[in-house]
């Protein structure tokens, strides 16, 4: 290994500590390289000791290996999301549906022992969700969830209608990766920020405090708005690791549209504009159109049992990969 890549080893925290055993271990094989070849019993000595650290070496470099590797894994699929839900055609039962996917995808994190945190959201007048964000924290959440960008329709006959004419309404959802390398660039000077009390139940400190953070990234007019901490600080902070998220988002999938090759790989283009699954209430039916499948029990699947559903999408993906 070059003095190089030791360096950038010991450069990451994950890996500076067995860098530099390396280092110690290379600087001791060297020094037994200089035992005199006319003294046989000190050169059987330094061979030995030559294995010894020969050994140390390659059980070092092969931990050095599994950790780099996980790392990648992680770097591909994080585990922490952001996932933003919106309601689409329909009105108040579009609003309400939104709603349905938001607590369909918080009970299946519960399930699976993720944490669900709400960041932000623009309620409706029936009390359902115009658009909301989340950030979900959790081994393989990404892997898990990335087949979930879309449109997601639903059939069935709203609480409001009275003659039982079944309505169809539309949400989207967006799944954002949080990756720890972003390759957006993202300027100070084209982010224009403004701050206001976060709202709340009762006279609490959150109503006094203008705590609330509004993100507005000035070239693409992408806008969010955070309350979820008490402190401007980390509302804001929160606020620019969605609008990191969504362009990289943004930027992934204008590779993906460049590269057609890479979709024909993949289970859906990935744009959220994609129309993905239909939960058809007459019929007790969930059918993802994506994979031609379909599953029974739709108040169970809205109640957070997605496991069927993931495992089917991740197998269709590796079937086109293989």
């Amino acid at each position: 290994m070059t003095p190089e890549e030791i360096k950038e080893l010991k450069d990451n925290p994950k890996t500076s500590f067995l860098a530099s055993e390396l280092e110690r271990l290379y600087a001791e094989e060297k020094e037994l390289d200089g035992v005199s070849s006319e003294e046989p019993e000190l050169k059987s000595l330094a061979q030995e000791e030559k294995k010894t650290i020969h050994e140390q070496i390659n059980l070092i470099q092969s931990q050095i290996e599994g950790i780099l590797k996980a790392d990648e894994e992680e770097e591909e699929f994080p585990n922490q999301i952001i996932l933003e839900v919106r309601a689409g055609a329909g009105g108040d039962e579009a609003s309400l549906f939104a709603q349905n996917l938001a607590e369909m995808y918080e009970k299946y994190s519960a399930s699976v022992g993720w944490s669900f945190q709400k960041m932000s959201e623009s309620p409706s007048a029936s009390g359902g969700y115009k658009e909301a964000i989340f950030e979900i924290r959790g081994q393989d959440v990404y892997k898990r969830l990335r087949f979930e960008t879309g449109v997601h329709r639903v059939q069935r006959v709203p609480v409001t209608e009275k003659s039982g004419r079944i309505h169809t309404s539309t949400a989207s959802v967006a799944i954002m990766p949080i990756r720890k390398k972003i390759s957006v660039e993202i300027n100070e000077a084209d982010l224009e920020v403004e701050f206001s009390r976060a709202g709340g139940k009762g006279g609490q400190n959150v109503n006094k405090v203008e705590t609330a953070v509004r993100l507005t990234h000035k070239p693409t007019g992408l806008t969010v708005r955070v309350t979820a901490e008490r402190s401007q600080l980390k509302n804001r902070e929160r606020a620019m690791s969605i609008i990191a998220a969504r362009l990289q988002a943004l930027h992934e999938e204008e590779d993906a549209k460049k590269y057609s090759e890479k979709r024909k790989k993949q289970v859906g283009t990935g744009d959220r504009s994609e129309k993905i699954r239909t939960y058809n209430f007459l019929q007790d039916r969930v059918t993802d159109h994506r994979i031609k499948k379909s599953w029974h029990n739709i108040e169970a699947i809205l109640g957070g049992d997605l496991n069927e559903i993931v495992d089917s999408l991740e197998e269709a993906e590796q079937n086109l990969r293989d």
